[in-house]
């Protein structure tokens, strides 16, 4: 009897020593998100400070059972907040190294500024930013590394990172050396490479959710097309959600940090299985209402995080240090200026009639056309700062001008019909007025009169589109027919606010310049 008990203990250590519990944490989109900031009646949420404390509190939590964690970014660390823009991202650099960041891989908007800012970020950072799927179009090399080998004695995780191939869409302008080759071609190069060298292979992933409308790949497409990954942890489409499809487990955890993402697996016998997975909320709250001296009370989504105090103090002198000319104010307004995402990309709004606005009267010209997904946020009732315009514009584009015919104005307005609803590339309109009606072009008004095919007129867009982002690659054939004015959105909207507008605004026109019916 007694041999028995001891033969089902060792099979039982057996077992258990063939069982090793792999927690990976993950965040993406974060967009210079690296101070705690407020949304409506939800304030101070997210955060690195707050992060780091949570990633601190789970990784002695796993340790401490035998366990291992990895902790990793889904890329797009760069542009939205001004702070972390006019310091090219050194601050959330910065803290990321504080917490270990074990990789990141390249987001589509790592590549939103001059490539001298790029390297210096990979520089900086003491964790390696992946890409397997980038490389030199004169020489085929890898741009980035493509991936790394987390070796924790008992286990192996190999980390390949892919960006989406709809970058040379969407950041064109500081790309020019670069390709973007089939992400899930090379994805299945390097996992016919690794998968008898490690126990988990892991995609980290700035592809998106979805099914692909383009020549690039999604996530979901990804799993798919390739075999051999276990997990694709993926950014780029904002979403927070777990999906398996093919037997891959596919993790998303939102945007700007407002949740951590939390996966757990145990890796039996060579099998990765999935134990559980959860989207931690970083001190979001919900309104309760006032209380009776009218203070608003708010309850924890889940419990109250406490910064880690040393980044939280590294952070703030990097805010301190960026902040000072931002709070400045240059006008205030009665109303809430609308750049929501799904509003600005979707449909006229007031915010998106004044930025294309203020591009035209800065340019002087007959016609603006600005891209929704270049406005980033609202502007809300109340004082606005250049904070707030940074904020809605970040990315230091430049106004372009060009003389184009009526004709080529038409044929900017095809490509429009043909973008949907939701995409970045949906267009913002100043000075004419355009209807579509399944999918094709049947009226157009420049300045209240019909749009003349012959007629030159002085088209107004911003840098970004002329260098023929969000797929306008009609304006980069015609750039040679016009200038860079130099002169940055960003100021020009403060100048139309402070001139223009003479520093007040009470109301704005909200009229939808730019219809489209299926």
């Amino acid at each position: 009897m007694k041999r028995f008990v001891v033969l089902i203990l060792v099979m039982l250590l057996v077992v258990f020593a063939l069982s090793v519990r792999l927690t990976i944490l993950h965040i993406n989109d974060t967009h210079g998100h690296a101070w705690a900031f407020n949304e409506w009646r939800n304030p101070g949420i997210g955060g690195f400070a707050a992060i780091a404390t949570l990633v601190d509190e789970i990784r002695k939590e796993v340790q401490q059972e035998g366990g291992h964690v990895l902790f990793l970014h889904a890329g797009d660390v760069n542009t939205g907040v001004p702070e972390s823009d006019l310091l090219m991202a050194v601050p959330d650099i910065t803290a990321l190294n504080m917490m270990d960041l074990d990789a990141m891989t390249l987001g589509n908007h790592e590549f939103d500024k001059p490539r001298d800012v790029l390297e210096l970020q990979m520089k900086l950072a003491n964790f390696p930013m992946l890409s397997a799927n980038i490389v030199y179009k004169d020489t085929g090399k890898l741009f980035a590394t493509p991936y790394i080998i987390k070796d924790f004695g008992d286990l192996k995780v190999a980390i390949i990172g892919v960006t989406t191939e709809e970058t040379k869409i969407l950041e064109p302008i500081y790309i020019e050396d670069l390709k973007f080759i089939d992400a899930a071609k090379a994805v299945q190069k390097y996992v016919d490479e690794l998968r008898d060298k490690v126990d988990v292979i892991v995609v980290l992933a700035h592809l998106g959710y979805g099914q692909p409308k383009g020549n690039y790949n999604t996530s979901e497409s990804l799993a798919e097309k390739v075999h051999g990954v276990d997990v694709i942890v993926d950014g780029h489409s904002h979403h927070k959600e777990m999906k398996n499809i093919n037997g891959i487990i596919l993790v998303q955890a939102g945007y700007y940090g407002k949740w951590l993402g939390r996966l757990d697996l145990d890796v039996e016998n060579g099998k990765v299985k999935l134990v559980s997975w959860k989207a931690l909320p970083i001190n979001l709250k919900v309104y309760k209402g006032k209380d009776k001296s009218g203070k608003s009370i708010y309850e924890y989504v889940w419990k109250e995080i406490k910064p880690d105090p040393d980044v939280e103090k590294a952070l703030q002198g990097f805010k301190v240090l960026g902040g000072r000319r931002l709070d400045t104010v240059v006008g205030v307004t009665k109303i809430l200026l609308d750049g929501e995402r799904q509003n600005i990309r979707s449909r006229s709004t007031n915010l998106g009639n004044l930025v294309a606005d203020a591009i035209r009267w800065k340019a002087k010209a007959d016609v603006a056309l600005t891209n929704g997904g270049g406005i980033r946020a609202s502007i809300k009732p109340g004082n606005i700062t250049i904070r707030d315009i940074l904020t809605v514009h970040p990315f230091g584009n430049t106004i372009y001008v060009m003389k184009l015919k009526g004709s080529e104005i038409m044929k900017v307005l095809e490509y429009t019909a043909t973008i949907p609803a939701g995409k970045g590339a949906w267009p913002q309109i100043s000075g004419m007025t355009v209807k579509i009606e399944n999918g094709k072009v049947v009226d157009v008004k420049i300045n209240g009169k019909p749009l003349d095919p012959d007629k030159v007129y002085i088209f107004a867009t911003n840098s970004y589109l002329a260098g023929g982002g969000d797929g306008y690659s009609m304006l980069k054939e015609w750039a040679s027919k016009g200038y860079d004015t130099g002169f940055t959105l960003a100021q020009a909207i403060i100048e139309y606010i402070q001139e223009a507008l003479g520093g007040k605004i009470e109301a704005y026109d909200d009229s939808p310049r730019y219809q489209k019916t299926e």
